[in-house]
């Protein structure tokens, strides 16, 4: 699977991370903020948003509500886990690719 919608914004892999296991909204919020060291702070407009669009995708799922409960939570599908998957191979290719190139540089010009 190819997600043609190219990089995923920061929040978005927070979102899809913190969706590996169930969890509300507050739930979601709190922890892409630990997960990121606490530069990513997601607004509740913002969370609500990205989920209706990873919803329309796909890319997760809400579960059956319980009882009376207004918390809604949600969890990642099959296709959220392949798209997430393929961005951290992207991830990870930015990064062998700027160590390698800072490295190069660095022996050219140390000479080491």
């Amino acid at each position: 699977m190819n997600f043609a919608n190219g990089a995923l914004t920061e929040a978005v892999y927070y979102i899809l991370l913190s969706l590996l296991e169930p969890r509300h909204g507050y739930g979601i919020m709190q922890n892409a903020q630990t997960l990121s060291g606490g530069r990513v702070r997601l607004a509740a407009g913002t969370l609500y948003g990205a989920l209706n669009t990873l919803l329309e995708k796909g890319w997760i799922r809400a579960m059956p509500g319980e009882g009376n409960s207004r918390k809604k939570e949600y969890v990642i599908t099959e296709a959220g886990q392949e798209v997430l998957r393929q961005e951290i191979m992207r991830l990870e290719e930015l990064v062998r690719n700027g160590r390698a190139l800072l490295e190069e540089v660095h022996h050219e010009e140390y000479g080491t």
